[in-house]
Order: C-alpha cells, then sequence, then structure tokens
C-alpha cells in the first residue's frame, strides 16, 4: 500500500474532534464548577455542542475577577484602551470564518447573511474602539460659574457592570453590549444568551489571544436567571445591564439592584415576549450605551484674582 493510499484510509476512518467549550473568566477557561453543561442546539433543533451550565460560584468567582482588573483597566490610558479594542477587532477578522459558522447555527441563518452579521459586529467593535479617547469629550468639559472658580466635570467608569447579553443576536448584539462597557473603562461579567452561547463563548477565546488583561470581560453560559440573580444582588456590582432579561425578570433583577443602588439599564422598546431584544442591532447605535455606565466628578478649582497682570498666582 502507498503512502497516499494509508493517509486517505485513515482520513476516512478518523473520527471528528469536536470542540470543548468552556467559560471565560479572570482570563482563564474554567469548567463550571458544578460540573455541569446542557445541550445547544441548532434553529432545526440539531445537536450543536455542550455548553457549560455555570453556577452561583461561577457567578461570584466572575465577580471577584472582574473587580481584581478594574484598577488597572480604568487606570490605562482612553487611547491604550482603544487600542487594545481595535486589536480585538483584528483577532476577530482573522477568525471570521468561525463565528460565520457558529452565527449561522445559532440564528439559522444562511452564510452570506451570517457572513453579513460578522462583518457588522467587527464594525461595531472598531466603532467603539475609536470613542475611548473621545466620549470625554461629550460626556465631560468645563462648566460656566458666576465667580473666580474653574468648574470641570470628567466622566469616570462606574465598576463591575454585569451584562445579560441579548438572546436572540448572538454576536452583533453580545458586541454591542459588550464593547461600550469596556472602552469606557469598566470591567464586565458577561451572560451569554442561553439558546445561542457558543459565539459568546468563541469570542472569550478571542479575548484571551488579545491585548484585554484577564478579568476586563468574564464570559458565563448557563441559565440566565439562575446566574442574573446573584449578580443583581451582589454588593461588589455596581451595574447591570437587562438587556437579555424578560420583563419579570428584569423587573425582580431592578428590585435586587436597588439595594446598592447600581446603576441599570433596561432598553426599550419590548417585543411582544417581554423580551428587550428587539433593538434594532444593526441601526447605528449612537453614544447611549457609552454613557449608561459613567459617573461624573466635578472639581471647583479656584482661578485666583484675574486682571490686567493676569492670575495672581
Amino acid at each position: 500500500m502507498s503512502d497516499r493510499e494509508s493517509i486517505n484510509g485513515s482520513a476516512e476512518r478518523r473520527l471528528g474532534v469536536f470542540k470543548t467549550y468552556k467559560l471565560y473568566v479572570g482570563g482563564k477557561f474554567p469548567r463550571s464548577e458544578s460540573g455541569r453543561v446542557y445541550e445547544v442546539t441548532d434553529s432545526k433543533g440539531q445537536w450543536l455542542a455542550n455548553a457549560p451550565k455555570s453556577s452561583r460560584k461561577d457567578a461570584r468567582d466572575a465577580v471577584v475577577a472582574a473587580r481584581k482588573a478594574f484598577g488597572g483597566w480604568s487606570g490605562a490610558t482612553a487611547y491604550n484602551r482603544g487600542q487594545v479594542l481595535y486589536r480585538v477587532a483584528e483577532m476577530l477578522e482573522g477568525r471570521k470564518e468561525q463565528f460565520v459558522r457558529e452565527v449561522a447555527a445559532s440564528e439559522g441563518l444562511s452564510k452570506s447573511k451570517a457572513a453579513a452579521v460578522v462583518d457588522a459586529a467587527i464594525d461595531r467593535w472598531v466603532w467603539y474602539a475609536g470613542w475611548t479617547d473621545k466620549i470625554g469629550q461629550i460626556a465631560g468639559g468645563a462648566n460656566p460659574v458666576a465667580g473666580p472658580f474653574f468648574n470641570l466635570s470628567t466622566p469616570e467608569p462606574t465598576g463591575v457592570v454585569a451584562v445579560l447579553a441579548p438572546r436572540k443576536s448572538s454576536l452583533l448584539g453580545l458586541v454591542s453590549v459588550i464593547a461600550p462597557v469596556i472602552a469606557t473603562g469598566n470591567t464586565a461579567v458577561v451572560i451569554a444568551s442561553a439558546d445561542a452561547p457558543l459565539p459568546a463563548l468563541s469570542l472569550g477565546e478571542v479575548l484571551a489571544t488579545s491585548d484585554v488583561p484577564g478579568g476586563v470581560v468574564n464570559i458565563l453560559s448557563g441559565v440566565t436567571a439562575e446566574l442574573a440573580a446573584p449578580l443583581a444582588a451582589h454588593q461588589d456590582v455596581n451595574a447591570i445591564d437587562l438587556t437579555g432579561a424578560d420583563a419579570e425578570l428584569a423587573k425582580e433583577l431592578e428590585i435586587a439592584a436597588a439595594d446598592n443602588l447600581k446603576r441599570v439599564l433596561r432598553p426599550q422598546p419590548v417585543d411582544a415576549d417581554g423580551s428587550s431584544d428587539s433593538e434594532d442591532w444593526p441601526a447605528s447605535p449612537g453614544t447611549h450605551r457609552l454613557t449608561a455606565f459613567l459617573e461624573t466628578k466635578t472639581v471647583w478649582h479656584p482661578t485666583g484674582a484675574l486682571g490686567a497682570a493676569g492670575s495672581s498666582y
């Protein structure tokens, strides 16, 4: 038998290597501490993969990782954060074919439509990367006051943000809720769509191989309500984005979030089943998600006596 025949025979007999999807927490890829998984299927009910079914302990671990990363990430220059986010877009571009397959399977799209969605997601990431050193220009500035003072307002990140990813838009919607959170210096704990978590878990692999420090983005998969409840009540979570919650769950989470005065983003309008996933993700996003998780710090500073000779100090 020739070498070629031997190779062909081996190719016909070999088993495919299925991908093992894992969580992304603190820059690492752990399995759920519970050891649980659940089946992910495509739009036709065909099995795609087993995804980790995160526990409350996984959610708490993700918050610890996000808090640990917050100081370094929020302290980086806005220009540097923009460079890092652009690097993520580069990595997404290099793995485009993989994301096209996952989006097509997750959302029941043709390959051409899935490719358009992936292109839009990459472009959206670049768009937010460009805003990192510009959002301060529109969210802050010098305020007019009557008196010998400078009065300056500057935006600062809120802190650790829990993000409930859209249930239907597995990549474009996902990017649209994660990128503005970290572009403004926050860190994120993301609950992926329970029905379509694979693009989100693959995004974790992209983040790990880019320049994003571990813990800046943490991605969990599993039952949304099971994971969102401890995050909404967690005293070290500063804000929560309820995009992926239905009306009933959103109300419960808002009540829990009030305990430590979390910022809450609950987009409108909602669709017939009570989900806010009817948002037009391909449309221009505007800046409202950039400013949603920013705090405004205002500083007063005396100018001294100003006259013909200039300042007295």
